[in-house]
């Protein structure tokens, strides 16, 4: 039998059978303000001629398989209502055969494990569109005592988001960078020039090279042009210094300190040498070296430090439900419908470590 595998992020879902590639689609409902009585759905924002005006609404990935098992993540710590109605969409109205529900860093450990057999121990940093989590895990087992969670209070237009994955980057030195941004003309090294999709001769916006900005006056072109600088670096800050908006939690590198302290001492070491990052944010410029450098200089001399960023942080939990989907062990891990019918939400609550 086939299992599909759904890696159910808030921003992209990844999805697609496990002897098949990944799919990677917008896992969210998009309006138009130009056609507000239409709702599109995950890849249908192809067929709209003017995406200047969209904006999201509630993310939510569903699909329609039959004879079929699923493995599908959701959030840690989900709500127990939530996590029943999961149960009755997956097994009473899409009949899947057997169901597998699993947070999204788990399916990265496994991955993490079965590249690197040697090592007891990682710490997962899973940064995308609404949180960041931060979960150590003991082979397949997560120490809940020492998960960190972290709010991202995202309202963006699809534009806005285009613009941010395509000019932000983590700055390595804040203030060296901020100064580099207030300079004039040629000085400033920062300063791009974004040019913004008109969705008749320009459908996605591009920076423009640095040979073509005008660096005083006006362009002569017509096209219409964002001139960034600071925000470029300011925007990912947040990452890493939310105090600067008012947010009292920690940065990225402090909570992951801070989550390997609450570990016994005997295990840390294994921990700070297996930091690994997934998710969409950990693919800004700059991101893991700043990780590193931080970590690095909260950390204990003699502790080695090695953060890993995966060749694709996007789908590598996906690629890591694909492993689990191949394991001999597989059918000892999922609930069957059977059971489902017999047991209930019970058999679902006694075998799902959410």
């Amino acid at each position: 039998m086939t299992t599909l595998v759904l890696d159910n992020g808030a921003y992209n879902a990844k999805i697609g059978y496990s002897h098949e590639t990944v799919s990677v689609i917008p896992n969210c409902q998009f309006r138009s303000k130009t056609a507000r009585l239409k709702t599109f759905t995950a890849n249908q924002i192809d067929e709209i001629k003017d995406p200047s005006g969209l904006f999201y609404i509630l993310p939510f990935q569903k699909v329609d398989f039959l004879d079929t098992n699923i493995i599908i993540t959701e959030p840690y710590f989900n709500f127990t209502s939530i996590q029943e109605s999961m149960n009755e969409i997956l097994f009473e109205e899409y009949q899947f055969q057997a169901v597998l529900r699993v947070n999204a860093g788990a399916l990265s450990a496994h991955r993490y494990f079965r590249d690197n057999p040697s090592e007891l121990c990682c710490i997962i940093v899973d940064s995308g569109y609404s949180f960041t989590h931060i979960v150590p895990y003991c082979r397949s087992k997560k120490k809940k005592e020492a998960i960190i969670r972290q709010l991202h209070v995202m309202d963006e237009t699809h534009v806005i988001n285009q613009v941010k994955e395509d000019v932000c980057y983590v700055s390595q030195d804040f203030y060296r960078d901020m100064d580099i941004a207030k300079l004039k003309g040629e000085e400033n090294t920062v300063m791009v020039d974004y040019v913004l999709p008109d969705f008749s001769t320009i459908k996605k916006g591009f920076c423009k090279p640095r040979e073509e900005m005008v660096l005083s006056g006006k362009y002569k072109s017509g096209e219409q042009i964002l001139r960034l600088a600071n925000e470029r670096f300011a925007v990912p800050e947040i990452l890493f210094n939310p105090s600067d908006i008012g947010i009292q939690e920690m940065g990225i590198p402090e909570a992951i300190v801070y989550s390997i302290q609450n570990l016994p001492e005997e295990m840390q070491p294994h921990f700070f040498k297996n930091i690994v990052l997934t998710g969409g944010n950990s693919l800004f410029p700059g991101f893991r070296d700043r990780v590193y450098s931080e970590v690095r200089c909260l950390t204990p001399t003699d502790y080695d430090v090695s953060v890993v960023l995966p060749e694709n942080p996007i789908t590598y939990a996906w690629e890591g439900g694909k492993l689990i989907s191949e394991n001999d062990d597989f059918e000892d891990m999922v609930v069957t419908r059977e059971d489902y019918e017999e047991n209930g939400h019970s058999i679902c609550e006694e075998k799902f470590d959410i």
